[in-house]
């Protein structure tokens, strides 16, 4: 049996334990070996693609600091996945991108602005993810970057804003979700409200760090306002 497939076989185990996340460590010492197993995992199902994106931010956050740049060649392939030029839908891949910046400082301080730029949609942006299912993904990732790192995802805000009125309304949700993260503004407040008025029980797809939840869009508009 080859080294890859008994490291997938090992990473299915560890990813469908209650205890996945106390045995994480177990992927970590893998190194690039479990990294690659781990994006085999992305396009799963939702629990199982965000238990591998948190293991893949703490495998690469553990890669960066003794091999940075086997760590940046990580953050290049997810790079590569979401253009539209390498034939991938991307499925998982922002929450993974989200992950890692969450769990290293140095690649967030280098790659925020490219992780910010999905959801910057601006005349001749090249970034932007214009397919709606996968940019709710964006939203969900910038958020989370937000939660574990404010301070570099600020220039977020204003996207995150428009992200209020995005054509689709589940990225609305997340957007509301993500903009949670940073501090209360309340030039936040008119879009959050008509959003959380709107009455829009669309769910979104949630992590707590250990187990997908969802919630409709206006609740989460709601839960932002309140913040307010």
């Amino acid at each position: 049996m080859s080294r890859m497939r008994l490291a997938k076989e090992s990473v299915a185990r560890l990813l469908s334990s209650p205890l996945w996340r106390e045995r994480m460590d177990e992927i970590t010492t893998m190194e690039l070996t479990g990294i690659n197993a781990l994006f085999a995992f992305l396009p799963k199902s939702p629990q199982t693609m965000h238990r591998a994106a948190a293991c893949l931010g703490t495998s690469v956050s553990s890669l960066a600091e003794h091999r940075p740049d086997d760590a940046r060649n990580v953050v290049r392939r997810l790079m590569w996945h979401m253009n539209e030029e390498s034939g991938n839908i991307g499925w998982g891949i922002p929450e993974a991108f989200g992950e890692i910046l969450a769990a290293s400082d140095s690649l967030a301080k280098q790659y925020k602005n490219i992780l910010i730029s999905y959801i910057m949609e601006l005349p001749g942006a090249d970034n932007y993810c214009d397919n709606a299912t996968l940019r709710r993904s964006c939203y969900w990732a910038v958020g989370r970057l937000a939660e574990a790192r404010p301070a570099l995802a600020s220039k977020a805000r204003p996207w995150l804003a428009n992200g209020l009125n995005d054509q689709d309304i589940i990225c609305r949700g997340m957007a509301a979700w993500a903009l949670t993260q940073l501090a209360p503004d309340m030039l936040d407040a008119p879009a959050l409200r008509s959003l959380a008025e709107a009455g829009h029980s669309e769910l979104c797809v949630l992590f707590d760090g250990r187990n997908v939840f969802e919630k409709n869009v206006s609740a989460l508009a709601r839960e932002a306002l309140e913040r307010r």
